[in-house]
């Protein structure tokens, strides 16, 4: 019989719908019922792709034994930490402060009132990896529970404590005047944490850190260093040739297994995807590499192809596995290439490092292994032959994978991620010139705007088979506003920008923490033990930072102050954590950078299809500290307000600081001015 899970919409619940386990999502039932039965709760935090979050299901939870246990003695709830969050942010900063580390599955055990007294994460059926097992686990907090319980409630009012504190060292936080010596002292720690043969930061797994990437862009457009660039694009260039990047079908897994790029987690997640993708679109403007513009491409028509709802919604993520096999949908044996491709399989080969014994259990992981040109000496043939040759057959072994079965795809369409990969596909629209893009945009702006916006104009979280649930978060608001706002400096469509506004006005409204910065829960959400503020960037930009960046883009566009003041505070609160960790504060370091730059405000008078050239001028270079409108100087927006045509022609006026150049018509013009 199926547990209560079967009554919810998120494909990772649904997926333990039918455990043996008593299943509760997170609800004031549970609650209730933990404290009427006097029973701690064992929570449960993963999501659908999470390959480890899968294993723990099909190792324990599908277990009568462990099942019985659990029913017997706990409220088991289980949670999407896609869906909740708060929920997941609260719990596992719980679980770094008890143990050092965190990560998926989360397992947590609470007190009827939803304090942690303990935690993990993976916890093994049988005692191995030098953990636990995880009845051991469950039969020591059964024990506790009845004999010491007195500690452990101490142990969790310590805990909550901690959390209510924010989490991070006391001496990270506190007001200082904002200063580019936090820009150069972070940008001196990224130099040298960094990768010199393999690229990226850190060791085994390894992730691609994007917004570190744009903070290092930003820092090259100020100081045209050459070892920032030489940064960037090792970095770049070694992902995309890598096996994390998938060589047919287009788009990035999440992270590496090793150093080296080669062996990825397979899973694919939409925010991966749309922040990356923005990244190799500010590569290409930066370098006019065409190998950068083709990595954007190959990822936005992934997203197009595989990831997007019919109405415009683009769904979460696709699993590690597929037929209970991590990666089995994306390695292939030298035979299979062989009879795919026949006379081309060797070129494809030795493109792509495909070997008889292989690179992972027996099989190969597609990666860059030579350059074109090598291939073309190594087989006596040109470039241009090689290059033909291996389109077609990436083209034969794409067709011939989609015959494999896929790996399941949870297809619940989250606001904040919708906001990242919309601002992806603008921006790409317009840098590009890409109508389908611009299109594809525009769809999913409609969908989110029509599906996930109450009539009352709040944000919900999630959407899936035609029913909206849950409250936005900060991150919703933010990540969605900063998409609507790519949006509109592509279509110069004035309904995107005030959608963006109203959305910042709520975010002012109702997340803003007296004491500086903004909360991750409306003021009228569900009371938690602690209400969070997370504003660490992590696999995502920090709901916190991405506010500030929208208010300062606003700030930029109106004028107002009510905009700048507040992002400038939050700011403020945070210049020693920048120095002191920068790698986990990257999209605050980016916003900081557009706080202290002289913003150019282009306002252009006219209409679009006048204004073309002057619009070339500005799309073709990466420029990160500025802000775009066009229009009528009848506008809602006020940086257009004010301003006349020149001779009836497209007319552009650049300011900054509240001054403003002379008006100019020809785009020589507006490029002298703007470079």
């Amino acid at each position: 019989m199926p547990n209560r899970l079967i009554n919810e919409t998120s494909p990772y619940l649904l997926q333990h719908a039918h455990n043996p386990v008593n299943w509760y999502a997170w609800s004031d039932d549970a609650l209730q019922r933990a404290r009427a039965e006097d029973k701690p709760i064992f929570l449960s935090i993963g999501y659908a792709a999470c390959h480890w979050c899968h294993v723990m299901e099909h190792e324990s939870f599908v277990d009568a034994t462990t099942a019985q246990l659990l029913n017997e003695h706990f409220i088991s709830i289980k949670v999407d930490r896609e869906e909740r969050p708060d929920l997941d942010s609260i719990y596992m900063n719980a679980v770094v402060a008890m143990t050092g580390q965190g990560g998926w599955p989360m397992s947590v055990f609470l007190t009827p009132d939803g304090a942690p007294f303990y935690g993990g994460t993976y916890f093994p059926n049988t005692r191995r990896f030098n953990m636990p097992a995880f009845m051991d686990v469950l039969a020591a907090v059964v024990d506790a529970w009845r004999d010491r319980r007195a500690d452990l409630i101490q142990g969790s009012a310590r805990n909550v404590a901690i959390l209510a504190s924010g989490g991070l060292p006391r001496e990270w936080i506190g007001e200082s005047a904002l200063s580019a010596d936090t820009l150069a002292q972070a940008g001196e720690q990224i130099y040298h944490a960094f990768d010199w043969t393999n690229g990226g930061w850190g060791d085994a797994p390894k992730f691609p850190q994007p917004m570190t990437l744009e903070f290092l862009m930003r820092r090259f457009t100020r100081t045209r260093d050459e070892l920032t660039l030489k940064m960037i694009t090792t970095a770049l260039t070694k992902m995309a040739r890598g096996g994390i990047y998938d060589q047919l079908g287009g788009g990035f897994h999440r992270y590496s297994t090793n150093a080296i790029w080669l062996v990825p987690h397979f899973e694919k997640m939409l925010y991966d995807n749309a922040l990356l993708a923005r990244v190799y679109l500010h590569a290409y403007q930066i370098t006019r590499d065409e190998f950068y513009r083709r990595i954007v491409i190959e990822t936005l028509d992934y997203v197009a192809r595989e990831m997007t709802h019919a109405r415009g919604g683009f769904f979460s993520t696709q699993d590690a596995d597929s037929e209970g096999v991590e990666g089995k949908f994306y390695v292939w044996s030298a035979g299979e290439i062989r009879a795919a491709l026949g006379d081309d399989a060797k070129i494809f080969a030795d493109a792509y490092g495909v070997t008889e014994q292989g690179n992972f259990e027996e099989g190969t992981i597609l990666f860059a292994a030579r350059d074109f040109d090598v291939v073309a000496g190594m087989n006596q043939l040109s470039r241009e032959q090689v290059e033909t040759r291996l389109a077609a057959a990436r083209n034969k072994l794409l067709a011939a994978r989609a015959q494999r079965v896929k790996p399941a795809r949870d297809e619940k369409i989250l606001t904040a991620w919708n906001g990242l990969m919309l601002a992806a596909f603008a921006e790409a629209a317009r840098v590009l010139h890409r109508d389908d893009y611009r299109a594809i945009a525009e769809r999913n702006a409609d969908f989110v705007l029509a599906e996930l916006r109450g009539s009352d104009g709040r944000l919900l979280r999630s959407w899936k088979d035609g029913a909206a649930r849950l409250n936005g978060y900060l991150e919703d608001y933010a990540n969605f506003a900063e998409g609507l706002l790519a949006l509109y400096e592509t279509t110069f469509d004035e309904k995107w920008f005030i959608a963006a506004r109203e959305l910042a006005d709520a975010m002012l409204a109702h997340f803003v923490d007296a004491r500086g910065g903004f909360f991750d829960t409306r003021d009228d959400h569900e009371t938690l033990i602690t209400r969070p503020k997370d504003v660490q960037d992590n696999a995502t930009p920090s709901g916190n930072a991405m506010a500030v960046t929208v208010l300062l883009k606003l700030a930029a566009l109106t004028g107002d102050a009510r905009y700048r003041d507040p992002a400038e505070r939050a700011l403020a609160m945070l210049q020693r954590a920048l120095v002191a960790a920068p790698l986990g504060f990257a999209q605050w370091l980016g916003a900081l950078d557009f706080a202290l730059a002289p913003v150019n405000e282009i306002a252009i008078i006219g209409k679009r299809e006048n204004a073309r050239a002057l619009l070339e001028v500005i799309d073709r270079a990466y420029r990160p500290n500025q802000v775009i409108a066009l229009g009528a100087s009848a506008s809602a927006i006020p940086l257009l307000h004010n301003r006349a045509q020149i001779g009836g022609r497209a007319t552009a006026y650049v300011c900054q600081n509240f001054a403003c150049q002379m008006p100019v018509t020809e785009a020589d013009a507006l490029a002298a001015q703007l470079n």
